[in-house]
């Protein structure tokens, strides 16, 4: 029996030639993170169980980017305890305040990881590094302080889903809307414990920021990792930011799957997550009118330099509507670097809008944009549970750049009307 691209790549992790479904392995990893709400929690635990070393100081990441810069004393205590980890065992990946990023931007950005690795992070959306042919996934605090000192993790090898991808994105349709439909189709449950393995020649029209997006977010569908195939984009991306060897694993032909969906890029639309799943899809034209007060670009979902193209596209000129207040936040410094050199920022402010340091912020409810009770928020964010954003009375939809920057104008959500 084949296997799937997940299923190799933990194979060749824990050193043996086959995997089946449902068998627990021991594999080494290649790249262990945590950032400044996880890290100390899986300090603590390394501390517990007396470890005195770090497997690899060139493979530990420590990112301060969830409440930062600190918003209050008990997050300044979180970040010096990680401050002081690092410090202590010099690690090579820490980054902080001035040169830090949304750690799933951040990563990729920097060449921290890359094809045909295995990583874990005390972060759900660890997932997102499938998106250049890895295996990354989210774990607790506990294995990840056991993979700080080991350089190992137990895992369970999942069952997988496949997702054949035909045809090209049309105009204002991105990645996001991509994904949101496919978990607004299997549900929020619908890959618990699989791997979301997308293939197909539509893949080709993807971008890597629509690829990042797309398993950013498998995770919502309850996956325990999102993968794309290596292709030439994906080379293009590595080239010159990975300076190690990788390597490309594919799916074997005869590779099982629990099941197979096609998807017509071709056909989507852009699409919508209303209150309070990701599952809770619609279409912009089955929206309705929903008036709306925030508006917020950026996250580890759609913070990249793309989303702030699509983005300062479509509110170049314009202002957002009065009752409307815009939040803009690059998800790296070389992100938010690029926005000033291309003018993003002029753009952003003169419609209104603030520009951020690199944060996840507000999309975890932490802080640069807490909603009140009533309040309702467009966002490029991945999650809208019941107060995940401030209030529990608060409302949070989720949707791409365009559709956020164009909701930002007309004070409701709003499909686009040029630029992708």
């Amino acid at each position: 029996m084949g296997m799937t691209m997940t299923q190799k790549i933990l194979a060749a992790h824990a050193g043996v030639d086959h995997v089946e479904v449902g068998q627990l392995i021991r594999a080494n990893l290649d790249m262990v993170l945590a950032n400044d709400i996880t890290g100390p929690v899986a300090i603590n635990e390394f501390e517990k169980a007396e470890f005195d070393h770090v497997f690899d100081k060139s493979k530990v990441s420590l990112v301060m980017d969830h409440f930062t810069p600190n918003k209050d004393i008990k997050s300044a205590e979180q970040c010096k305890q990680c401050r002081t980890f690092a410090k202590r065992f010099d690690l090579d990946n820490f980054y902080d305040v001035g040169n830090m990023g949304i750690e799933h931007a951040l990563l990729p950005e920097k060449g921290l990881v890359a094809a045909g690795d295995a990583i874990i992070g005390a972060d759900s959306h660890t997932c997102t590094y499938g998106a250049l042919g890895a295996f990354s996934t989210g774990v607790g605090s506990t294995d990840l302080a056991a993979g700080m000192a080991t350089g190992q993790a137990w895992f369970k090898i999942p069952s997988a889903l496949k997702f054949e991808l035909k045809g090209s994105l049309p105009e204002n349709v991105s990645g996001k809307d991509v994904i949101l439909h496919i978990i607004g189709m299997i549900g929020v449950d619908g890959a618990l414990y699989k791997s979301m393995e997308f293939t197909g020649e539509g893949v080709k029209s993807l971008s890597m920021d629509d690829r990042l997006c797309i398993t950013n977010m498998a995770i919502e569908a309850g996956a325990k990792n999102g993968i794309f195939p290596v292709d030439e984009i994906t080379e293009e991306y590595m080239k010159g930011r990975v300076n190690r060897p990788w390597k490309k694993y594919e799916a074997d032909a005869d590779a099982v799957y629990d099941e197979v969906y096609t998807i017509d890029l071709s056909a989507l639309k852009p699409t919508v997550s209303f209150p309070h799943l990701p599952e809770n899809t619609k279409t912009i034209d089955e929206v309705g009118d929903i008036p709306i007060q925030q508006v917020v670009i950026g996250s580890c979902t759609n913070g990249r330099l793309s989303d702030m193209r699509i983005a300062a596209e479509i509110l170049k000129g314009r202002h957002i509507h009065p009752d409307v207040r815009g939040i803009i936040i690059p998800a790296t410094q070389e992100i938010y670097k690029d926005c000033i050199k291309l003018g993003y920022l002029d753009i952003f402010i003169d419609a209104g809008c603030v520009v951020s340091t690199p944060t996840c912020g507000p999309c975890l409810g932490g802080h640069m944009g807490i909603l009140a009770a009533g309040e309702r928020c467009v966002a490029t964010t991945n999650r809208n549970f019941v107060g995940r954003m401030g209030h529990v009375d608060s409302e949070v939809y989720l949707a791409s750049p365009a559709v956020a920057a164009a909701s930002a104008i007309a004070g409701k959500i709003s499909g686009p009307k040029g630029g992708r």
